[in-house]
């Protein structure tokens, strides 16, 4: 089965055919799943703050005797940060 046929199409991209932030989430996803990890990082950078992000959360939701709202922001504010900068080197490098 070829899971690329279902994958979610950027709208961005789709409507003003410029990436986004996020664009390459889903096939560096993928390539996590596949064991790929050098080339899911190359294909989002992001990949691996996103998803400890995304850990991080869900134990602020599942551990509520912890106080985890500083580490949350933390890891969004770094996210975010790492996601425009690789954004700004994929566009003025490719």
């Amino acid at each position: 089965m070829d899971i690329q046929k279902y994958m979610i199409p950027c709208m961005n991209k789709s409507l003003f055919g410029v990436d986004c932030l996020g664009c390459g989430t889903q096939r560096a996803l993928l390539l996590l799943i596949d064991g790929e990890f050098a080339k899911a990082f190359y294909q989002f950078p992001a990949i691996y703050t996103t998803l400890l992000f995304f850990g991080i959360l869900s134990l602020h939701f599942l551990d509520r005797s912890r106080n985890y709202h500083k580490l949350i922001i933390a890891l969004a504010l770094f996210n975010a940060i790492l996601m425009i900068v690789s954004y700004i080197y994929k566009m003025t490098n490719f």
